[in-house]
């Protein structure tokens, strides 16, 4: 009797500890995932940027089930009677923001390993998915919904051949649920004709011939000979995981993601992957892309370019070239993307690189807008459901008080996702909130 008159009490502190502990991590939860749609919804009366160009003054947008099923000036459009309408006079409607060539979902603290799963050991890793090491529960996703990102495409890292991407909302349960496209390219980095390396006693930095480049392309060269051969077997007697997951890339359902920054790279990759019969190549970082525009266009190159706010890598270049490149290369006639370049934090900030790159060169805004709506859409093959605002597309896109494009403009108070509304709540706002009681802002 003594003993369970000491126990009780012990348990009952234990539960309520329990209890407290799980109001705190209930409290620190990401929001969950929207719901689907249940009834049509209209939002009239501001404007809406469509994404290729056009703009709609005073216009309207009506979605139902998650798609589009109008679009147009106010008063062109018919509800029906149970439809929820929305008043968003003097904001604006942007389709979501496309961010490529992040980490985001497979990476989360960089000083814990744990939360690391962007790369694999090994040189040769067609096989590695981003796909199923994506997490939908990251504390970064929210807080890029909140800048108007609502899709990203998650890309593993390292090695020569790192392994195949997947195009991810930035809402889900579970991967199952966030993903949009499964697999959409494999991503390999071209050994570039320049080594550099840097001398950490003096700080210099050496720029000399690779050494190892011929030695690193006679590998990707049988590597892809192997591919192709065992693609087109019929029935390979042995299962070959790592060939298996190159298939797409001669079937042409695939893209070929290839990391190349100076010029003499980007044209002996292309023309490489070319041997082998791939139509669907795409240059990533592209830092010497406007000496070689030329030849992107005649081949029908997509650029997915390197971040804009930096300083050019090249000692004698203009100042302003990484500000200029996104125009320079649209205007040449070669579709562009812009990204923040395997960064997760970071990339939350992508909108103003866009605006940017409108400040500093001769292409409007709604141009600007396409290098992270529309044309990422194109490159990964998603055009079909998202990155531009037509009928008939996935209602996906954010309400904001300005120009998304500047950082006075981008406030974003709705976001819809399938349709969906997306709750907006992150960490950095109930850090904010937390903090505004500390120190008495009003």
């Amino acid at each position: 009797m003594k003993t369970t008159k000491y126990i009780k009490p012990v348990i009952s502190f234990f539960s309520l500890a329990a209890v407290f502990c799980l109001n705190i991590s209930v409290q620190a939860q990401n929001p969950a995932p929207a719901k689907p749609q249940t009834k049509p919804t209209v939002l009239t009366g501001g404007t809406i940027h469509i994404g290729n160009g056009q703009v709609i003054e005073n216009g309207v947008i009506s979605f139902d089930k998650g798609i589009i099923t109008q679009i147009g000036p106010a008063g062109s459009s018919t509800s029906s009677a149970n439809a929820e309408i929305i008043d968003f006079k003097g904001k604006h409607i942007f389709p979501g923001i496309i961010s490529m060539n992040t980490t985001v979902g497979i990476q989360e603290i960089a000083s814990v390993r744990a939360t690391l799963d962007y790369a694999e050991v090994g040189n040769i890793n067609p096989h590695v998915r981003a796909l199923v090491a994506y997490n939908t529960d990251s504390e970064v996703i929210p807080t890029l919904r909140n800048t108007g990102i609502l899709l990203s495409q998650a890309v593993p890292q390292g090695g020569i051949i790192s392994g195949s991407s997947s195009v991810f909302y930035s809402d889900g349960w579970n991967w199952e649920d966030a993903v949009l496209k499964k697999d959409d390219g494999i991503w390999i980095s071209w050994p570039p004709f320049l080594a550099t390396s840097f001398n950490y006693e003096d700080f210099s930095v050496s720029v000399k011939r690779n050494e190892k480049r011929q030695e690193i392309i006679d590998l990707f060269r049988s590597t892809f000979a192997d591919a192709k051969g065992y693609y087109e077997t019929a029935k390979p007697a042995t299962v070959n995981v790592r060939l298996e997951a190159m298939k797409d890339l001669f079937k042409g359902t695939a893209n070929l993601y290839i990391r190349a920054e100076y010029a003499k790279d980007i044209i002996e990759s292309v023309k490489f992957a070319q041997e082998f019969g791939l139509k669907k190549i795409v240059i990533v970082g592209g830092d010497q892309a406007n000496k070689v525009t030329g030849f992107l266009k005649d081949n029908n190159i997509s650029v997915v370019l390197n971040p804009a706010h930096r300083l050019p890598n090249g000692t004698d270049e203009d100042v302003y070239l990484p500000y200029e490149m996104p125009g320079i290369l649209h205007k040449a006639g070669v579709k562009v993307a812009i990204t923040y370049a395997e960064e997760w934090w970071r990339t939350r900030n992508i909108a103003f690189l866009a605006g940017t790159s409108s400040g500093f060169s001769d292409v409007t805004p709604e141009e600007a807008l396409q290098f992270i709506t529309k044309n990422p859409a194109e490159i990964m093959g998603v055009d079909q459901y998202v990155g531009t605002l037509e009928k008939g597309k996935q209602a996906s896109f954010v309400v904001t008080t300005g120009d998304m494009l500047d950082m006075r403009g981008n406030a974003v108070q709705m976001a819809f996702i399938k349709g969906g509304k997306v709750n907006l709540d992150d960490k950095q706002k109930r850090l904010y909130e937390k903090y505004k009681e500390k120190y008495g802002q009003k």
